[in-house]
Formats: structure tokens, sequence, C-alpha cells
């Protein structure tokens, strides 16, 4: 027994990890934390959203459960790793936070336990494509200004971070990526127009949270104008 008035050891960190007697939590689990910067918030939706987008994907194809849970962790995951191979971020985002990979299981295992998705929501596979697009480009644009790059270079992370899970989750499912097809609607660009919009609203003293949202805004809005009216960039056709 521990004498009155001892001291209470304190808990202390140990490779990365947390430990207080025989429990040991990973020192990156986000729900722990107090609270979360705007940085984070977008992160959180954006894998959320992604691994809605996966699951819809997923069960258009009639996937079985472990098909779905995979093209979900594909989406929700497969652009911010990328980003961080890319930056030489270790540990992956996702095993840093380990909640991510939690919420992403819970929501395709949801999904996946529902009997009939009404077709009205089978088809608007452009919604949260449109908000994991712009949620993933800014989280990415993010992520690189921090790493220190270019605001230009720090686009093209936004750019590939936003449009790559959709990417491979399109391969997984048998199809040719959106992003690659001849007459898709603006895609890539709405990526690239809203990570600009993040830099423009910090050359104008924006407050940070206003000015992410400014940035998802327009990335969502442009994706969704461009699908409803099939607005594409013209091609060139060869002889």
């Amino acid at each position: 027994m521990r004498k009155m008035g001892a001291t209470v050891e304190k808990p202390f960190l140990r490779n990365g990890r947390t430990i207080s007697g025989s429990l040991i939590l990973p020192a990156g689990t986000f729900w722990r934390r107090p609270a979360l910067t705007i940085s984070e918030v977008i992160e959180v939706s954006a894998v959320i959203t992604g691994a809605v987008y996966g699951v819809l994907l997923a069960r258009r194809k009639n996937m079985d459960l472990v098909g779905i849970v995979s093209v979900a962790f594909m989406t929700a995951f497969g652009g911010g790793t990328l980003r961080d191979v890319l930056l030489d971020h270790h540990p992956l985002f996702w095993i840093r936070y380990s909640g991510y990979s939690v919420l992403v299981f819970l929501v395709a295992v949801g999904g996946s336990l529902v009997p009939r998705i009404p077709r009205q929501i089978e088809q608007s596979l452009a919604i949260p494509d449109a908000l994991g697009l712009g949620l993933f480009s800014v989280a990415g644009t993010q992520a690189a200004l921090l790493a220190g790059t270019t605001p230009f270079v720090a686009t093209m992370f936004g750019v590939i971070t936003g449009t790559f899970g959709g990417v491979i989750g399109d391969i997984v499912c048998n199809e040719i990526p959106s992003l690659f097809r001849p007459h898709t609607p603006l895609y890539a660009t709405c990526a690239f127009v809203g990570s600009w919009t993040l830099f423009a609203g910090q050359w104008l003293n924006v407050p940070a949270e206003i000015g992410a949202a400014m940035a998802v805004s327009v990335t969502v809005a442009m994706r969704l104008i461009a699908v409803r009216w099939n607005i594409c960039l013209s091609g060139h056709k060869t002889d």
C-alpha cells in the first residue's frame, strides 16, 4: 500500500507513448487532447468525408465488408499518405493520430450495415467527393507550408492530397480515375484555386479559421458547379 502523503509518480513519455502504470496509450490519440487546432479540425473532417465517399463507392460496386473497409481506408488516407511520404513526415498522419483509423473503420462498418442505400444518396457521390477535395486540399496545403515549402509547392501538395485518395479508390474499383478522364468536370483545378484562396486570406490578414473556411468553400463550390453544368478544361485532339 502507498503511504499517506507519498508522492504519486506522474506519467512519463517513452518512445512517443504515454506510460501510466500498466496503461500504454499512443501520445497522438487526438480525442485525448483538450482542443484541436483548425488544421486538425479540417483534417479530421477530411478523413471522415473521405471514408464516406469510399463507402458509397464500394457499395456501388456491391463489395462486401472487407472491400468496403479497404476502399474507405484508401480514399480517406491515400492522398495524405502520399503527401507525408513526399514531405518525409514520419510517422504518417493516420499512424501519428491513431483515432483516425478508428473513425474510418467505424464509418465503413456502419455503412456496410445499412441494408440498402437510397438511390438518391448513391447518386450523390459528387457531394462527399467535393467536400473531401476541399478539406484535403486545404489540409495538404497547410501541412506543406508547415514543412517550409514555398506557396506554389504547397499548392501542388494541396492538389495531390485532395485528389489522390479518389484516384486510388477509382483504381481499386476498376474505373478510370476521374482525374484522368478526358471530359471530367473541373477537379484538380478546383483544389488549385482553393489552395490559392487560402494564401489570399493570409495576405489579406484574414483570421486563419475564416481563411481556411473560405478556401474549402471555394473548392467545394467550384467542384459542384463544374459537375452540375459539366464544365471541363478543353482538350486537344491528335491528328
